[in-house]
């Protein structure tokens, strides 16, 4: 075939070269032409401009020679002699078109043709050339000479030149023909050899692919292909040898598809268009538990629980997963997710939409996934610590009975819980011991509450318990009370952690449907405030809800808001309780107290919006203010009196769990200039024992300041004297709670005295809190307190009124010392 071949490749070979030949020698002639063209005309351009230059020079000439010899007269030219003198030079000079003499007084003798109006120089135009030069006798100027010669002579030597340059152009384009002519045939010669040659290795070559290939068809796989050059042939033949290796190896046989088949996991099912099965691989019996030659020739249909799914012969091919119900031969139904996909070029096949093709299920056992699918949803629904609903499925259960409630008319109660304390658990036994804690709690309410109750855990340690049939009246309260009270015993029982015996109280709201809300979120918000008023009152109690409660969180969460706003609006004043010596009645130095001023509420005192401070980070900017404001009033202090005394700033928990607490402070003091020993930070006994052990080494590093330390609110905490001991405290502050009935309430006298003996003993200063009358006054200095403060000496005053006040000391005006007499 490739020999018959042979001789029409060649012809086309050759007839491809002779137009490429005949192409490149057209492109070369019209480039030839054009460079010809261009050449000639560029040597006749610059021909002309050499010609009229030598034709000018020559015509200046002569008119310089006519301008030399014309007749002399008296005042320069002789006029009576130029006109035949004119006509003389013009018949000598074939050449010559015409001669014009004009003197200075515009009088013009001529001869011959001369242009008008020419300008002096030279002048150019088709048919003359036209040379003006001025006439000069004894130095001066006396006339101008105007010469016009033909340029016929000129022309005709131009005409020559271009004839001669034309008959050299002819005799040169002859020559090139016949040297183009001899390299077109020798250069069609040679690539006629050239592609001869080629062709004939080529076609043997192809002949010995074609032959191996024949053999390849036939399953011989015979011998490898001299590959040779690495041209199109060339890699062709490397690609047969590198296929007939890959053949040999692997052998793409029906027995290779099987048992790839067989090794898969995934199950493969293949059938006929009408849903006959043909084949399946060992993943399908299996799990069907059928052998392969009991399926052959079923319906598909046969696999399918046919109760729990549709057909899938009458499925349409989509190639997209779908999920169907697999039933083993022995009555198992196995969930599974499969795609159908048609097989291309099957038997049988018709139209577009392949329903005679053969198809392919390929289908994987979801059993796992379902069950994963089924955790998630509970755990999306249930607590996972406590198995007890979650916030989202304790809302939905509530709505249920919410509406199982309306219909029959009855009414429902909602407990609100939450744990007092919880964190301190966490913090001191880890969260291990928080998370059983939880659990106990969980099992403890479950017990607690009636059979058809619900239990829910709603956030953290907060728990709600839904009682349907109890209402606020009658029984239904009684009911309820005794529930709540039952719950918050269970939940005070002692249990064990890590082998510690762990006490544990809760504070309860309860809220009522429908006479407290009609709805979820109202009915849940109502319990919540009353669980906060709760546990606002101590904890370990129940509360029933009441409109006023709701209006005391919206003040609240205004409060909150508005304090946030204080810094920037500027509304925050910083006024100074004195504190008096008991001995001298000088004062000693005075108590910082923060007070907020709002415009439309007038002065707001410390109780009612530090507690919401120390909820956030607004305490931490609160007491930082506070110390730069007193730290900036000492220092204005120091310029009138010699000693403002020792001023007392309060500390809050939040403020010592700062990481750079000490840095900031000194800070604060290094700005201000004011040195450490003439400030007193004091601390709660609570906030104290909180840890001690790093309390202790905070303490000891601000002592290390030359700050002095005092407890605050002493005796109403739970430290002992061996923790005193380890502090660096150089001041108690009797609480104002035992000094209000220091003198009727024998109990809060020995306390007080108790308190003033031990600091004695422990070398400390005593300050009593809330001294309000001339009682209290000399009942205290009869037990020897160092200090007093209180209404009794005037309200706390501003910076301005404390500077009057230690001005009137040092003048010996002050009104208060009439008290210590």
């Amino acid at each position: 075939m490739l020999g018959r071949r042979f001789p029409k490749i060649l012809l086309l070979a050759t007839t491809f070269s002779v137009v490429v030949v005949a192409v490149v020698l057209s492109l070369f002639y019209a480039q030839y032409r054009w460079l010809v063209q261009e050449v000639t005309e560029s040597r006749s351009a610059d021909h002309y401009t050499l010609l009229q230059g030598a034709f000018e020079r020559n015509a200046r000439w002569q008119v310089r020679i006519i301008e030399e010899t014309l007749p002399a007269g008296k005042s320069g030219v002789d006029i009576n002699q130029l006109p035949s003198f004119l006509n003389r030079v013009l018949a000598d000079h074939p050449g010559l078109a015409g001669l014009r003499y004009t003197d200075t007084t515009q009088r013009t003798l001529a001869a011959g043709s001369v242009p008008n109006a020419i300008s002096p120089g030279t002048t150019w135009s088709a048919e003359r050339l036209v040379i003006s030069v001025p006439v000069f006798r004894n130095g001066a100027e006396t006339g101008t000479l105007t010469a016009a010669f033909l340029l016929d002579e000129l022309h005709a030597e131009l005409v020559t030149f271009e004839r001669e340059l034309r008959m050299h152009e002819v005799h040169d384009q002859q020559a090139s023909y016949y040297w183009i002519g001899g390299g077109t045939l020798l250069v069609l010669t040679v690539c006629g050899g050239m592609i001869w040659l080629l062709l004939r290795d080529q076609t043997t070559r192809l002949r010995q692919l074609k032959t191996e290939a024949e053999k390849l068809r036939d399953a011989d796989f015979g011998d490898r292909l001299p590959e040779g050059p690495r041209d199109a042939i060339g890699d062709l033949a490397s690609v047969f040898n590198d296929m007939r290796d890959r053949l040999r190896e692997t052998t793409h046989s029906r027995d290779y598809v099987n048992s790839i088949l067989s090794g898969m996991n995934e199950i493969v099912i293949v059938t006929t268009g009408q849903g006959k099965i043909i084949s399946a691989n060992h993943a399908a019996t299996r799990l069907l538990g059928y052998e392969e030659e009991e399926l052959v020739d079923m319906s598909i249909d046969f696999v399918i629980d046919t109760a729990k799914a549709h057909s899938l012969a009458d499925d349409a091919p989509s190639g997209l997963p779908k999920e169907t119900t697999f039933q083993t031969k022995y009555g198992e139904a196995v969930p599974v997710s499969y795609t159908c996909s048609v097989i291309k070029g099957s038997e049988g096949e018709k139209g577009s939409e392949g329903e005679g093709r053969n198809r392919i299920y390929a289908a994987q056992n979801i059993t796992e996934r379902q069950r994963a699918e089924k955790r998630i949803r509970y755990l999306a629904r249930i607590d996972a610590l406590t198995k007890l609903p979650n916030r989202m499925q304790f809302q939905h259960l509530l709505q249920r009975n919410i509406a199982r409630a309306r219909r029959s008319g009855s009414a429902l109660c909602l407990f609100y819980i939450d744990i007092d304390y919880f964190k301190e658990i966490n913090d001191t036994f880890g969260h291990m011991a928080g998370d059983t804690t939880l659990e106990t709690v969980a099992e403890r309410l479950r017990k607690s509450v009636p059979e058809n109750s619900i239990v829910g855990r709603l956030a953290g340690d907060e728990f709600a318990v839904i009682i349907n049939g109890f209402g606020p009246e009658g029984n239904g309260a009684a009911d309820s009370r005794r529930l709540a009270k039952k719950i918050l015993d269970r939940l005070a029982e002692p249990f064990f952690v890590q082998g510690h015996e762990v006490f544990m109280t809760a504070s309860l709201g309860v809220a009522f449907y429908p006479n407290d809300a009609a709805n979820v979120i109202d009915l849940i918000r109502n319990a919540d405030a009353a669980l906060y008023h709760a546990k606002k009152i101590g904890g370990n109690t129940s509360s029933y809800y009441s409109p006023e409660m709701n209006e005391a969180s919206v003040e609240r969460l205004m409060t909150k808001s508005k304090l946030k706003r204080a810094f920037e609006r500027d509304e925050l004043i910083v006024h100074y309780q004195p504190k008096y010596n008991l001995k001298t009645g000088e004062v000693f130095g005075a108590e910082a107290l923060v007070r907020w001023e709002l415009p439309e509420r007038g002065l707001i005192f410390p109780s009612d919006f530090i507690p919401i401070a120390e909820e956030s980070s607004l305490i931490i900017e609160i007491g930082e203010w506070v110390l730069d404001k007193v730290c900036e009033d000492f220092r204005f202090w120091q310029r009138t009196v010699a000693s403002p005394g020792r001023v007392s700033v309060n500390l809050s928990l939040r403020q010592l769990r700062q990481a750079h607490f000490i840095k900031r402070i000194s800070a604060i003091m290094r700005g201000h200039e004011v040195s450490p020993t003439s400030l007193e930070l004091e601390i709660t006994e609570t906030t104290l024992m909180e840890n001690p052990q790093r309390t202790i080494k905070l303490l000891d590093d601000l002592y290390g300041l030359g700050l002095h330390l005092a407890i605050d609110d002493f005796g109403t905490g739970y430290s002992s004297l061996s923790a005193l001991q380890q502090f660096p405290i150089s001041t108690l502050k009797i609480d104002r709670s035992f000094v209000r009935n220091v003198v009727t309430n024998p109990e809060d006298a020995t306390l007080v005295d108790t308190i003033i003996q031990m600091g004695r003993n422990l070398n400390m200063d005593v300050v009593a809190e809330g001294v309000e009358d001339e009682e209290q006054l000399i009942f205290l200095q009869s037990l020897g307190c160092t200090y007093a403060q209180g209404l009794l000496f005037g309200d706390p005053m501003s910076a301005d009124n404390y500077l009057e006040l230690l001005s009137a000391q040092a003048d010996g005006t002050d009104s208060y010392r009439a008290l210590f007499a």
